[in-house]
């Protein structure tokens, strides 16, 4: 199973969202570069970046800040947060940025899942973010009224070959990943998923490595590796991510 440290940046800086909310902000690093080299420098062998500026405004913001990780770390980096057009993934995909993750363009704006999976393949993700039974788009300030299960299963027939799956409501709460909503999304995927949100300890990290049989391939782990709540190294151990 695979380990990606999250780097969510917003207004220049590393920062964390207590369940996505701007007013709920602790900023950790004013440098997320030197934040990337850390968790590069500790074994991280991928980056999961969060472009928080890009999310809230509709279009990307930080994607030169994502390439020049890439470049400097030679490490795969897959970045979300405000593509919602094509031109926002070409300028990414060209800076080098791995895999480009869509969150409400996939309810929204079907015809460009479908295109930009057309012409970048496998560098095409989506993220689901789900609060309760339903997804959460727009920087999760609005809830659609799309079940997380239908569109896991719409995307998948769109060609996409991996999704994300975020509890809105555990992201950045320490509080446990969400078990029962991420063995149901796995069913209804039946794709490789990366999941987030709530993950606290390297128990959580553990159980959610005998979940690899059903389709998780991925944790992401931002606010327990910043509190130190779990060590990077040890993480990678137990998910046998080396």
């Amino acid at each position: 199973m695979q380990i990606f440290p999250a780097i969510d940046i917003r207004r220049g800086n590393c920062v964390r969202l207590y369940q996505g909310r701007k007013d709920r902000e602790t900023i950790y690093s004013k440098d997320p570069l030197q934040m990337a080299r850390l968790w590069k420098s500790k074994g991280a062998r991928r980056l999961h970046v969060a472009d928080l500026d890009g999310a809230f405004q509709g279009k990307p913001a930080n994607i030169e800040l994502a390439a020049a990780m890439r470049k400097e770390l030679d490490i795969p980096v897959q970045m979300g947060g405000g593509f919602r057009d094509m031109a926002s993934i070409d300028t990414a995909i060209q800076a080098g940025i791995d895999r480009i993750i869509l969150g409400t363009a996939a309810v929204y704006n079907e015809d460009l899942v479908i295109e930009s999976v057309r012409k970048h393949g496998k560098s095409i993700a989506v993220s689901i973010d789900v609060s309760d039974d339903y997804v959460a788009v727009g920087g999760w300030t609005e809830l659609s009224a799309v079940r997380f299960e239908d569109l896991a299963r719409t995307m998948r027939q769109n060609g996409i070959t991996e999704l994300l799956f975020t509890d809105t409501r555990k992201d950045g709460t320490l509080s446990g990943p969400n078990l029962e909503g991420i063995r149901r999304f796995l069913k209804a995927a039946q794709v490789p998923v990366t999941v987030s949100g709530g993950i606290s300890s390297v128990d959580d990290v553990a159980v959610l490595k005998t979940l690899e049989g059903e389709g998780l391939k991925a944790v992401v782990i931002g606010k327990a590796l910043y509190d130190e709540k779990i060590v990077l190294e040890e993480a990678l151990r137990v998910a046998g991510d080396r």
